[in-house]
């Protein structure tokens, strides 16, 4: 005999607080689903194990996490490449990258008490204008301006 349990699936749904379709029913024990007719009876199911909740299944990331490394390993080295540098990597996001490394610089240079803060202010200036050509060339920018002081 068939017995139409939806309505117990949907107020087990409310009191467990999943979905009906993460629910299932104990085949062999039916017929104390059937008289269960309060929460309560649900809830004493639910602890008997009569009345099971499956576990999330969530979209699997395998595929596409083995599709990224193969594709990070492709077209990388020498020779693979296509466009110029100045397509690859933009001029603008390179000097962002170039005027932040260097400003971080002077700023610790400044924190240590290493150069005053009018020497700062000259030389973060040159960062700016993009007369600075690297961190070396800071360095040595730096050195100057120390040893002008000193002398």
């Amino acid at each position: 005999m068939v017995i139409n349990l939806r309505a117990k699936k949907r107020l087990a749904s409310r009191v467990t607080g999943v979905g009906i379709h993460r629910l299932t029913f104990d085949p062999e024990h039916l017929e104390n689903i059937t008289d269960a007719i309060t929460r309560a009876n649900i809830r004493s199911l639910i602890t008997a194990n009569t009345i099971r909740i499956k576990p999330i299944a969530g979209t699997s990331r395998g595929r596409a996490h083995t599709k990224k490394a193969q594709r990070s390993k492709r077209g990388t080295k020498q020779g693979s490449k296509q466009g110029r540098k100045g397509a690859r990597v933009g001029k603008k996001r390179v000097y962002v990258a170039k005027v932040r490394s260097l400003r971080r610089l002077l700023k610790i240079a400044k924190d240590r008490k290493d150069i005053t803060n009018p020497e700062f202010w000259t030389l973060y200036k040159k960062v700016g204008g993009n007369t600075v050509r690297n961190k070396a060339h800071l360095r040595t920018l730096m050195e100057d301006t120390i040893s002008k002081r000193k002398n």
